[in-house]
């Protein structure tokens, strides 16, 4: 599904952010891309979200280059991959269901469509009876509640987690990686770029080490190795 050909991202003269990486992401996998701050993470991410582009190489999604896309073929794209933060990035003039419902309208879809989703979602992730909650009388995992519920309204075939828990305490983080499996259970692909050993040791799914913005590991079912 998520291909990275001999992908480089070079910032100045020679600042290699990601340096010659190749990967390949499955359908329905839960991959976990591990690595110590500035090991190029993020910068991954950003990539699959097109919000850089590549100096080098190519990133293709189900066969499309994504650095070609243009135009409303990029909203068209970015509707097929859901994103969380660390800093959750919600709107805090909105309410929890105008949050998820604002997602649903910048994508394009109906006032009828987002009646029927946005209620659906909001108890798939456990607040219901917070929608008319604004985002400062949210907890931080609460916030990551509706991070993630913006991100499945769209019914995203992969969603990118970067640092998802970053800015949690333990309860919480657990009940975000809990709510991750039991997305990528329901048939949607998972990236999780993070440096919490404890999740990724308790995941037993697939690793990507990186260093230097290198693949130094890429094991089926690995363990954090930093």
């Amino acid at each position: 599904m998520i291909e990275f050909h001999s992908v480089s991202k070079i910032y100045g003269e020679d600042y290699y952010a990601l340096n010659n990486v190749s990967l390949n992401i499955g359908e329905k996998e839960f991959v976990s891309v591990v690595g110590r701050s500035g090991a190029g993470k993020s910068t991954l991410i950003k990539l699959l979200l097109k919000e850089e582009a590549p100096t080098k190489g190519r990133v293709l999604f189900k066969g499309v280059d994504v650095v070609k896309l243009k135009g409303n073929s990029i909203m068209r794209y970015r509707r097929r991959i859901g994103a969380i933060f660390q800093d959750f990035r919600l709107l805090p003039s909105k309410n929890v269901y105008e949050n998820i419902a604002f997602a649903m309208e910048a994508g394009g879809r109906t006032k009828e469509e987002i009646r029927s989703d946005v209620p659906q979602v909001i108890e798939i992730v456990g607040l219901k009876g917070k929608e008319e909650n604004f985002p400062h009388e949210l907890s931080g995992g609460e916030k990551q509640r509706v991070a993630v519920a913006r991100a499945l309204v769209q019914r995203p075939e992969v969603i990118l987690a970067d640092e998802p828990t970053g800015n949690l305490d333990p309860i919480h983080t657990w009940e975000i990686v809990k709510l991750l499996l039991k997305i990528n259970e329901f048939g949607t692909a998972i990236v999780l770029a993070t440096h919490d050993k404890d999740i990724v040791n308790f995941l037993k799914r697939r690793v990507v080490t990186l260093e230097d913005g290198k693949v130094m590991r890429d094991e089926k079912v690995g363990t954090y190795k930093i």
